[in-house]
């Protein structure tokens, strides 16, 4: 699928911050959508989809449990 998302999860990515959720969650709707920037009257549909992946990628990485590991450490920058 989107070959040029990284892995965000701990212990592959130790410190994730808000730039790599959000250039993840550009990289994916890019992808889904087919525009790499999308036009005027798609702008605003577009950065919405954006910020609710963002949302969801930091819900799901708030929520995972890492066996072995004592702490998460993601940075929210």
């Amino acid at each position: 699928m989107c070959r040029s998302i990284k892995t965000l999860r701990p212990p592959t990515t130790p410190e994730v911050t808000d730039e790599d959720i959000r250039a993840a969650a550009l990289q994916y709707v890019r992808k889904v959508s087919g525009f790499r920037a999308p036009a005027a009257h798609n702008r605003e549909v577009f950065d919405q989809a954006v910020d609710a992946v963002a949302a969801a990628t930091q819900e799901l990485l708030d929520g995972l449990q890492i066996r072995g590991s004592a702490a998460r450490r993601h940075t929210h920058s």
